[in-house]
């Protein structure tokens, strides 16, 4: 009975546990989404409401999309979300390529030198992008790649993180896979494309949305590159706005909005990629 009472007096501790952990987790996720809320509320909010009431009403008397009709018919946005779309789109593809092909050699081939070589690129991930920014313009203007998508796209083509994290994926990748390829004829770029490529697919879509979340995001590059309004993307849109209504609150709120729903899109249709490779379930040791 002791010991009966005892186990029940100790699975109503880890219960409580539990419960106290979940709690503070989601007070927490609570807190961090209050900004998102209040912006997603402002753009809903007629123009008799206030916007800055304490404590803040996140539930509009009267939702109106008026705002983001207004936003959408008084400023280019179809112009900027495609912009947008196109300069992500062509990023998150280069960075694909480019990182695997890196990657690859990188993981699966001997050569002298190979781990230092690795060693410097990662290295790159702890310089900041302000410190290569004016060398990167000052290229980038005498190549005569400003006010272009090329431009827009050049500095984003790979990335340290993006080589880092297609490396240790195919370092996963069981050789016995490699070694019958390689028995059969294939080349070593049949190799990472056939065997390696499909084995990573999860490492490929994480990079994906780490791409395109940066690439579709990104201020101040574009900022920098471009000056005429058709090549703007959706984050120099939104900024426009605050000159365009002088601070109208609701209005960049709506603008905001605009720019934010094809990322959670782009994630969430993604994420269901994002799942354990069964690539070794084959192989037998």
């Amino acid at each position: 009975m002791v010991a009966i009472k005892r186990s029940g007096e100790w699975v109503d501790r880890q219960w409580v546990k539990s419960l106290l952990m979940y709690g503070l987790l989601g007070a927490i996720a609570l807190i961090m989404l209050l900004p998102l809320l209040w912006l997603v509320s402002t753009a809903f909010k007629g123009p008799t409401e206030n916007l800055f009431q304490f404590p803040p009403q996140f539930l509009p008397e009267s939702p109106t999309f008026g705002n983001f009709v207004k936003v959408w018919q008084t400023n280019p946005f179809g112009r900027y979300f495609f912009n947008s779309t196109l300069i992500a789109v062509v990023t998150v593809i280069l960075n694909l390529v480019l990182c695997s092909l890196a990657a690859y050699p990188l993981a699966r081939l001997n050569f002298k030198g190979r781990e230092i070589l690795f060693s410097l690129i990662v290295s790159t991930i702890l310089i900041p992008f302000q410190i290569v920014m004016i060398p990167l313009y000052i290229l980038t203007v005498q190549l005569g790649l400003t006010n272009s998508y090329i431009g827009a796209i050049f500095p984003s083509i790979a990335s340290a993180f993006g080589i880092f994290l297609m490396r240790q994926a195919f370092q996963t990748v069981p050789k016995e896979l490699e070694e019958a390829a390689r028995m059969d004829g294939c080349t070593e770029l049949g190799i990472w494309w056939h065997i390696m490529i499909p084995s990573v697919r999860p490492a490929l879509v994480t990079l994906a949305i780490f791409v395109f979340i940066g690439s579709w995001s990104d201020f101040l590059w574009p900022l920098l590159i471009l000056d005429r309004p058709e090549y703007y993307t959706l984050p120099l849109g939104v900024a426009r706005l605050a000159g365009s209504f002088s601070l109208d609150w609701r209005l960049i709120a709506a603008g905001s909005v605009i720019s934010i729903v094809p990322v959670i899109l782009f994630f969430v249709a993604a994420q269901q990629y994002i799942v354990p490779s069964e690539t070794g379930s084959g192989v037998k040791g």
